[in-house]
């Protein structure tokens, strides 16, 4: 095993090992009991801050990621001919430092793009990438969140100061829950998701209130689901918003101390026609107006935005709606409301500035360019176009909108390095892929810092051994910014001799060196690597270097959150640090005052921004459109919401199938009475068709689905290997779908859940050899 502390008095592991699930963003604190490599069962961890015991079904399966067939052991490099050939490390490290420095010479590092950084629970190796981006001069970056959440970033930035002033709900002691185009028994997003829905569900003095066009899980639980039209949030947010200010049930006293512009805000709501907006949402008006009055009258209100209006027409503009909502009832910087919470890192870069993309002048967000933009800004003959890729456990092949031409933009590229576990979609257009430990395997956290007022951090001993062959993210980077000579021995032996001498004589020697070596100060991760990282490994067992970065985000979150972490019960980042890198459940690192949250405003003044300007002409545009007639292109009447989160479906980490106890296909869900119209079987096939492709599905009828509308689940679409070792793709790719131009024009978030589809019912034999096929099919 990889760490003396693990064991027991005998030497042996433990019975039950703890570490976390990484399925979603929650992360929850799990025990495994091990028969060998293999996950022999796996329940929660009673001790983790957060999660308290609790999981779902979904971790009880990570067996089969932890041992999964198609991970790979050895670098791999293409040849000519598009076959790979098994290479060793110190040739891939070799090589590939010298073809992106060949690119960076050429045409400049900011043609060299890095994408990814980690998954929904692997975000520590990612941190180590800035030093290689430094050492690149790599300038631009994107990764999942930038097809997702970067709108809503953009909005807190114009409400509350800066895009990190990132507020999260405190649903535990909210009096009224709303989720708004989000499913939290299926996508969780807070901790211990699915028992506080059932509190609230069972308690006749709360409530719950849903925005959906599909009658999920949650809104079986719902006081109110008002099950609006797809497409259409943004008319049903601002009809409610509209009620507020006509009924006036504004929360006058809080919005006249906390608030600017409200007089203005007042006058734009004034202009909405409430049972004009309900019609083009498709949603009762006395029920809209029943759901906005429960909501003013709570003493608590916390709501959550998600996919469902965050990839949907008017993104960014849904974004400012819902939190206007909670702004306008008072229910910010309150119990049970909504609040800002601290960080131990950043996902994403800084908010200032109005950098661009430098093809497609598409605004960048908290450092992230358009995730959707990519190809644009890869397949032109402009001479600021991007030239290469660094990709780190990320699969943009598969997950971004438009998968075909996002693989046509990756072939025009010189060079493509992966990072990976596995050989994935991706990989495949790579020019080197490189073999990572798994997440099992190595040191690792995740910086899903979201919850208040108790936050908490969960750093991961590994469980397994690595694999021989691979190595951790933070090796793979400190060897490139090596390869690269971004610094020697000489620059760091200072260090290295401070770091013999205990931390804390490390801790003002690093802030000295950085004084006087500013020249490597972006390289802060592999520096702490190489020189603190040895001493840790007697400390915690071989690999334990990367836990050297760690102490640095403990010494920058006291450094921004002192009064928070004491209240924790942390004198000092030291004392931090020694209970982070020992609680092998997780550490609430924070607590805080509900009143905190009002200093944490980012205003000059510490008020709330109202009115967001760049998107008051995009709200005036509702009411001028409020009457159109809806109709269905002819050529593709349906629309399909591309990606739902069911039972059998998580993220791409789960390459092997027989996770899924049911819906092995990945269904396309239809209404029955369309189904009925197309002649389409319970048990039948169709083709789904939109402008970007073409995939075959197995069909599941259902009446949570309103007519018109489809879905199809995320997850799918990826191949895995045979017990004979052929590949075999299981499910229908919803990318293949999606389309790189349907997306918001402030902030490039994709459409995938308001994809114009047609539906066609086919009989087996009709089904091509050219489709995605929803059933397995050889790749």
């Amino acid at each position: 095993m990889n760490e003396p502390q693990r064991l027991q008095q005998d030497g042996q592991p433990p019975e039950w090992q703890q570490t976390a699930c990484i399925l979603c963003s929650v992360n929850c604190g799990i025990e495994v009991r091990l028969d060998g490599r293999h996950f022999a069962r796996v329940r929660g961890d009673k001790a983790h801050p957060t999660s308290r015991g609790y999981t779902c079904e979904k971790a009880l399966r990570l067996d089969h990621y932890a041992n999964s067939r198609d991970r790979l052991t050895s670098p791999l490099r293409r040849r000519p001919d598009g076959t790979y050939e098994e290479i060793d490390w110190d040739a891939a490290i070799s090589e590939i430092a010298q073809r992106f420095a060949a690119v960076r010479d050429t045409h400049g590092g900011e043609s060299i793009l890095y994408y990814g950084g980690g998954g929904q629970g692997n975000h520590l190796g990612g941190g180590f990438s800035s030093a290689t981006r430094a050492a690149l001069g790599s300038r631009y970056s994107s990764n999942a969140l930038a097809q997702e959440k970067t709108g809503e970033f953009w909005v807190d930035g114009q409400l509350f100061g800066r895009p990190r002033c990132h507020t999260t709900g405190d649903f535990e002691n909210a009096e009224v829950a709303v989720f708004v185009g989000k499913n939290p028994w299926q996508s969780h997003g807070f901790p211990r998701a699915r028992t506080t829905l059932k509190e609230i569900a069972r308690d006749p003095g709360r409530a719950l209130v849903v925005i959906d066009p599909r009658r999920t899980e949650t809104a079986d639980l719902a006081d109110f689901h008002l099950q609006v039209r797809p497409g259409t949030d943004a008319w049903l947010l601002a009809a409610m918003l509209a009620v507020l200010a006509e009924e006036d049930l504004l929360a006058h006293d809080w919005l006249d101390t906390h608030a600017e512009k409200l007089d203005a805000l007042v006058g734009l709501l004034g202009t909405i026609d409430v049972a004009a907006y309900c019609a083009r949402a498709g949603v009762d008006e006395d029920l809209v107006r029943a759901a906005t009055r429960r909501i003013a009258r709570a003493s608590s209100v916390s709501i959550y935005e998600d996919l469902g209006i965050q990839q949907a027409p008017h993104s960014t503009l849904n974004s400012w709606l819902e939190k206007l909502l909670y702004l306008l009832t008072g229910n910010f910087g309150i119990a049970g409301g909504m609040n800002i919470h601290t960080r131990m890192a950043s996902l994403a870069g800084g908010g200032g500035g109005n950098r661009r993309t430098p093809v497609g002048g598409h605004r960048i967000i908290t450092g992230l360019i358009p995730a959707s933009a990519i190809p644009e800004e890869i397949l032109t003959d402009h001479p600021d176009r991007f030239r290469a890729m660094l990709i780190e456990s990320a699969n943009p092949a598969h997950s971004l909108p438009d998968s075909a031409r996002m693989r046509e933009a990756l072939d025009a590229l010189e060079l493509v390095v992966v990072i990976d576990v596995a050989f994935t979609e991706t990989a495949r257009h790579a020019d080197y892929v490189l073999p990572a430990s798994s997440q099992y395997e190595k040191w690792e956290a995740t910086f899903f810092t979201l919850e208040f007022p108790e936050n908490a951090f969960h750093l991961r001993a590994p469980i397994l051994d690595a694999l021989p062959g691979t190595l951790c993210e933070p090796e793979i980077h400190r060897r490139l910014v090596r390869a690269l000579g971004a610094y020697t021995d000489d620059d760091i032996a200072p260090l290295r001799a401070a770091a013999t001498r205990g931390r804390a004589e490390y801790a003002g020697a690093f802030l000295s060196f950085l004084a006087d070596r500013a020249d490597l100060a972006r390289l802060v991760p592999v520096l702490l690597y190489e020189t603190l990282g040895p001493t840790l490994t007697d400390e915690f067992g071989t690999g334990a270097e990367a836990v050297a970065a760690v102490w640095g985000l403990c010494q920058t979150t006291f450094a921004s959150f002192p009064a928070s972490v004491r209240r924790a019960g942390f004198a000092d980042a030291e004392a931090l640090f020694d209970a982070v890198a020992h609680g092998r459940s997780g550490v609430v690192f924070t607590i805080d005052p509900y009143e905190e949250t009002l200093t944490r405003l980012d205003t000059p003044d510490k008020r709330v921004r109202l009115v967001v300007d760049e998107l008051v002409d995009e709200l005036r545009s509702l009411g001028e459109n409020v009457a159109a007639v809806v109709d269905r292109d002819v050529a593709f009447p349906f629309v399909l919401s591309a990606g739902e989160r069911r039972s059998s479906t998580a993220n791409t980490i789960y390459r092997d199938p027989a996770w899924r106890k049911n819906d092995a296909a990945g269904a396309l869900r239809i209404n029955p009475r369309d189904a009925e119209r197309l002649g389409v079987d319970a048990d039948g096939l169709v083709r789904v068709t939109t402008a970007s492709g073409s995939i075959v599905a197995a069909v599941e009828c259902s009446d949570t689905m309103q007519p018109g509308h489809v879905s199809l689940p995320n997850g799918l679409g990826l191949d895995y290997p045979d017990v004979d070792g052929h590949r075999v793709v299981h499910g229908a790719a919803p990318n293949e779908l999606t389309s790189s131009f349907d997306r918001d024009w402030l902030a490039g978030t994709p459409w995938h859940k308001h994809v114009p589809a047609r539906i066609e019912a086919l009989a087996a034999v009709d089904v091509g050899a050219g489709a995605v096929a929803g059933a397995d099919s050889a790749a």
